[in-house]
């Protein structure tokens, strides 16, 4: 799926498929950590290969809300691995991969500080 344009400033996702995800116009094959003005690999291999530290990392990107993008399906990652996050106060919304790349943008364009940490698993 491509997006169109809109106002918002940062790092938006342009577009997403099978495999990829896209930050304003450049594409990426890899999981990765996106926020308003961050944008890095994450060096999660994939859903299996989560640990605490993988999320402990993100709450030094300071967002009020982590948008968690388990991959091409809906997956939890255990408690246990975000109450880091947590005790910072820092909410945690997971889905899949492509309806965290829509959701991401969206609060994007509200100006709230929101990260994304999008696996993202080979083509099919």
């Amino acid at each position: 799926m491509k997006f169109h344009a809109d106002a918002t400033s940062g790092n938006a996702i342009s577009g997403y498929g099978d495999g990829w995800v896209s930050v304003n116009g450049q594409r990426f094959a890899h999981s990765l950590v996106v926020g308003h003005d961050h944008l890095s690999e994450w060096d999660c291999l994939g859903f299996d290969a989560l640990q605490q530290s993988h999320f402990d990392s993100l709450a030094s990107l300071d967002p009020e809300l982590l948008i968690f993008g388990s991959g091409k399906r809906l997956r939890f990652a255990a408690p246990a691995l975000l109450a880091h996050l947590y005790g910072r106060r820092i909410g945690v919304e997971t889905m899949d991969t492509q309806a965290a790349c829509r959701t991401y943008n969206f609060l994007l364009g509200e100006g709230r500080r929101v990260v994304a940490a999008l696996l993202i698993d080979p083509p099919s």
